[in-house]
């Protein structure tokens, strides 16, 4: 298949990218390079596949409405994996317009794409930040959503809501993925685990938010892009059981799907931090703080719909996916 996949200089973009042209697919890769994280290791990430024959990458901004329409109508895709978005909870307090530039009207301008040239499939990245004040675990794509408490949280709510009337209206196939705090190697330097592991190598001490009483389901880079692939494989359907005098918020009549992707398995912030210090040999000094704004205490992914779908099992422990991380971390900052 010839697949676009934007956001390919991001983490799960480059990985997923990695994975589908090693099986043998093209794969486009559009990126911005924006400035919100190190654009140094975007650049490193490319450069792992920028000379596959296979791959070819076009820097632009997905609310380009014109160059995203150009590179529609030069190539042919089978199928989107859009990744790109502005992410990150805490800088949509500071940046509240860069989220509805890129993740509400450069959506917009993927959706039309997709309605106006045919794609076979668009799946597309959402959030576990959704399920907002929901506190009933471990969260369900059935449960209802509408209490986000971060602006990004709200744009990808918004994603949901776009790519179903879209496949109500026009019959795209659309599968959004609720991404639980995806860590591994060439993971973003703002995530706790990339920031731990750098302040613990340098003596530096950490800032361990809520006092420690936080829980991540955190799901290993690997796990994620077999599961971003594999549905990708699947085109969204119909549910011919839908009702809608109870409606279920995870289908449709219409071709569409939303599926959590995590490890279910909710690890504590105190036992993760525990594990980056066995990984490194070196002990954190801890810097404990309330919670931050936007941010929920605990998350915990039901991966029953998935696993029925398309055969999910996570494979990778936090213990061996946080070696693998330093592993990683300390071969690149050498």
């Amino acid at each position: 298949m010839q697949i676009l996949v934007t956001g390919a200089a991001g983490f799960i973009g480059y990985h997923v990218a990695k994975s589908l042209l090693n099986r043998g697919d093209r794969v486009f890769g559009l990126d911005n390079l924006n400035d919100y994280y190190d654009v140094g290791l975007k650049k490193a990430r490319l450069n792992q596949i920028k000379d596959h024959p296979k791959f070819t990458f076009a820097k632009a901004d997905l609310h380009d409405r014109p160059a995203i329409e150009s590179i529609f109508q030069e190539h042919s895709f089978d199928a989107v994996i859009n990744l790109a978005a502005q992410a990150g909870v805490r800088y949509s307090l500071e940046n509240p317009h860069a989220y509805i530039d890129s993740n509400i009207v450069g959506f917009m301008n993927i959706l039309e794409c997709c309605r106006h040239h045919s794609i076979g499939h668009l799946v597309y990245a959402s959030s576990s930040s959704v399920y907002g004040l929901n506190s009933s675990m471990p969260f369900s794509i059935h449960d209802n959503v509408d209490h986000p408490i971060s602006l990004y949280a709200a744009s990808k709510k918004a994603n949901e809501l776009m790519a179903h009337t879209y496949s109500h209206l026009y019959g795209v196939p659309t599968t959004g993925l609720r991404f639980f705090t995806v860590y591994g190697p060439w993971g973003r330097p703002d995530m706790a685990l990339f920031l731990f592991t750098k302040a613990i190598e340098q003596g530096e001490p950490i800032k361990v938010f809520n006092n420690g009483q936080m829980r991540r389901d955190f799901t290993y880079i690997d796990d994620i892009v077999d599961g971003v692939i594999t549905v990708l494989d699947k085109p969204a359907t119909a549910n011919e059981h839908w009702d809608s005098k109870q409606p279920d918020p995870g289908t449709s009549p219409a071709p569409y799907r939303l599926f959590n992707i995590g490890n279910n398995n909710p690890v504590s912030l105190l036992d993760f931090i525990q594990s980056i210090e066995k990984a490194l040999g070196k002990q954190a000094t801890k810097q404990m703080l309330p919670i931050q704004p936007g941010d929920v205490a605990a998350t915990y992914a039901d991966i029953d719909d998935l696993t029925e779908y398309v055969g999910y099992h996570p494979q990778t422990s936090v213990d061996e996916g946080i070696a693998n991380f330093v592993d990683w971390y300390r071969a690149y900052t050498q």
